[in-house]
């Protein structure tokens, strides 16, 4: 797939929205039994995964390439579908949502302060975040339900990243060649205080699931260099496989 064909990313985001239509949800009587650090921090990532994305699809509609609009409609939607999971696993727990969170205020101020590129490479840091989250989560949780809500999410994260990449790399080649690294440096920057800010926040649950703070942390940070390599320099093959 060449770089910037938005059209196969559309292709890809409709039928992952049809295998979902078709697999239905999780079967939500089961109930759910967790530590109340991690229903805490479930609650906090609820808020965050909680939004009408109304701002980033204006920006990509502003950037002029219909296929981009459309993709990121789709990638939105699924962000809501991830909120509306963890909304019905803390249900299912008799847990209520929270209506917001200081963390996720601060990160939607930071992503809209300019234009598509500063909001997608803020948007980037939370993924990256949010992969090794739900990985943890699906594997430490020690709940049938929540590592099959958490594993659903994880694997839609894992294909957003290098939908943004894509995007990403279209962004910097607009930048002058001598500023482009130095902008990734200052990502991998954001990305290590992002990480740093939920290992503080999200401590307490990480220790539940069997990762700990400084773990996730390098762990967070050691997946960041594959991400930069993939916005400098793409692969020939950008989308990951469905495996």
């Amino acid at each position: 797939m060449r770089t910037g064909d938005f059209a196969a990313w559309t292709r890809r985001f409709e039928d992952e929205r049809e295998r979902r239509r078709v697999q239905g949800d999780p079967d939500w009587t089961r109930g759910v039994t967790l530590p109340p650090a991690v229903w805490a921090s479930i609650q906090r990532f609820q808020v965050g995964e909680d939004g009408d994305g109304a701002n980033l699809v204006g920006k990509a509609v502003q950037a002029g390439d219909d296929d981009y609009a459309r993709a990121v409609r789709l990638f939105v939607a699924e962000e809501q579908n991830h909120a509306r999971l963890l909304a019905r696993l803390l249900a299912a727990g008799g847990v209520p949502t929270l209506t917001g969170h200081w963390s996720d205020t601060l990160f939607v101020r930071l992503r809209r302060l300019l234009g598509l590129r500063m909001e997608l490479l803020v948007l980037m840091v939370a993924e990256v975040v949010a992969v090794r989250y739900y990985r943890a989560l699906r594997d430490g949780a020690d709940d049938p339900l929540t590592s099959e809500v958490a594993g659903r999410i994880l694997s839609d994260e894992q294909r957003h990243i290098p939908f943004h990449c894509e995007r990403l790399h279209a962004s910097l080649a607009e930048v002058p060649r001598a500023l482009r690294r130095p902008t990734m440096a200052l990502w991998q920057l954001l990305l290590l205080a992002a990480s740093l800010i939920v290992a503080a926040n999200h401590g307490p649950a990480l220790r539940r699931l069997g990762i700990g703070r400084l773990r996730f942390m390098a762990d967070t940070a050691a997946s960041s260099g594959p991400v930069i390599a993939e916005v400098l320099t793409p692969s020939k093959e950008a989308l990951p496989s469905t495996s």
